[in-house]
């Protein structure tokens, strides 16, 4: 199991993480109706949109209160009110999700009171749901920011049910997905959950408004995701799952409001972790099989295994994710004899680290990537679309995963979860190494590309 280590350098050279604001935009935008509202400078929330722009090629409808010198110093209460009143003005959103940034949480401003103030002396923000999460700059990353901002809906929108009238709706369940779940992944675990006959409440759903689907008009919020009056439903489910370790607190936080039984699972890509999530499936339903599609699903991932297994075994290979998408993606390939020789990963808050099969895991970035690919003689890259200049220099292939993937179209349609998934990712990683040469040469990313040889001669027989 890993042990995990930090570079002695007070710097990075290549970047890795993505922001903890950055995280919890993207888990306000799973809420239908919603802005996300960035409580900073104007600078935070451009670099965030380009990045999310560049990912999901969807408009991405992120907003700040374009705090200056004098706010920062004098508090920013000015800037949230009249932001949210001019976004209740030009958009009318249901919900606006704040999170803070490096630049308020730093100053030591009482956002939360401050927001609490607001929503009690104006009465034209009644039919407004507002939720805050505190997530500075240069605390976690992305997929910790994303599970502070489920928790803070959660906390702010589901109620707590006196356990002595509870009365559970037995074929509902809630569902957490973790930050690193893209779109078609949630579609994919909603659709084994309602095989088995029940309704999930997905929160946040990124498949309903962030698949990448057009709309009828822009309306400057969200296009679908989590509707709001399902929130507080949540507190009647029958159970809570949760995909990904990062999502524990909120689940917890989740069951004690339901006064139900909560189930976290680490993974749902590999065979035995998506037997077991079908498991649980089946207990729930109250079923002692599960249905045909499903076992059609296993069988063929089960296929994939025998048919991938002789480009997977001994293989070795580097992958630089946050912790939940590099356990889910290790563990699968560790079950298929391959072997991590260099992880990378960008927060030290999520336990599962110590679970990602491996002796050392680094708290690093891409730099750390490639040394440690270099040295460890690894034939593949794990990794988001920055990856790709340690895989020019090294002269590997990368799978992209993760956020961003902004060199390519389609980062929303990925799915290696589920039978379909796992099946679909273990070709994936087959068919890298089959397409790529033992003898690769490391290129010079920055160099251009040569031309050519004829292209040499044009000059003498272009026309005068």
């Amino acid at each position: 199991m890993a042990r995990l280590t930090r570079p002695r350098r007070a710097l990075s050279t290549n970047p890795l993480k993505s922001s903890a604001p950055l995280g919890a935009a993207m888990a306000y935008l799973g809420i239908e109706g919603a802005v996300p509202l960035f409580h900073g400078a104007q600078g935070c929330t451009a670099f965030a949109m380009v990045h999310m722009v560049r990912h999901f090629r969807e408009a991405i409808p992120l907003q700040t209160t374009a705090m200056n010198e004098v706010s920062t110093i004098l508090g920013g209460a000015e800037q949230i009110e009249e932001a949210i009143a001019n976004l209740k003005k030009k958009a009318d959103p249901r919900f606006i999700g704040i999170a803070s940034t490096a630049l308020t949480e730093t100053s030591g401003e009482d956002i939360r009171g401050e927001v609490a103030d607001i929503m009690a002396r104006r009465s034209d923000f009644a039919n407004l749901r507002v939720v805050y999460a505190a997530t500075p700059d240069f605390e976690g990353a992305m997929e910790d920011g994303w599970a502070k901002a489920v928790r803070a809906i959660i906390d702010t929108l589901v109620p707590e049910i006196d356990p002595m009238w509870r009365d559970p709706d037995l074929r509902q369940v809630n569902l957490l997905p973790a930050a690193y779940l893209t779109p078609a992944e949630i579609e994919e675990i909603v659709r084994m959950i309602r095989a088995f006959g029940l309704k999930p409440i997905v929160l946040p759903d990124l498949s309903a408004s962030l698949d990448g689907h057009l709309a009828e008009d822009w309306s400057g919020k969200s296009l679908g995701g989590t509707r709001l009056d399902d929130i507080p439903a949540m507190a009647r489910s029958a159970v809570t799952f949760a995909i990904g370790e990062s999502m524990r607190g909120a689940a917890t936080l989740l069951a004690e409001r339901g006064h139900m039984p909560v189930q976290v699972f680490p993974s749902l890509t590999g065979l035995k972790a998506v037997d077991a999530f079908v498991a649980a499936l089946m207990r729930v339903a109250g079923t002692t099989d599960a249905p045909p599609a499903i076992r059609r699903d296993r069988a063929r991932a089960q296929d994939a295994m025998l048919d991938a297994h002789f480009q997977t075994g001994g293989l070795k290979y580097a992958i630089a994710a946050d912790p939940d998408l590099a356990y889910a993606l290790s563990s699968a390939l560790a079950a298929m004899g391959a072997e991590a020789v260099a992880v990378v990963t960008t927060s030290a808050a999520n336990p599962i680290v110590e679970l990602i099969p491996c002796e050392t895991a680094v708290l690093g970035d891409l730099g750390d990537l490639e040394e440690g690919a270099r040295d460890g003689g690894a034939r593949l890259l794990i990794s988001h679309a920055h990856g790709r200049h340690a895989a020019a220099a090294l002269g590997l292939p990368l799978i992209r995963a993760g956020f961003p993937i902004n060199d390519r179209l389609g980062a929303q349609d990925a799915c290696r979860v589920g039978y379909r998934g796992t099946r679909a990712f273990l070709f994936e990683v087959a068919n890298a190494v089959l397409a790529h040469p033992h003898n690769a040469q490391p290129q010079d990313f920055g160099a251009a590309p040569m031309e050519p040889e004829f292209e040499h001669d044009r000059s003498q027989t272009a026309p005068h």
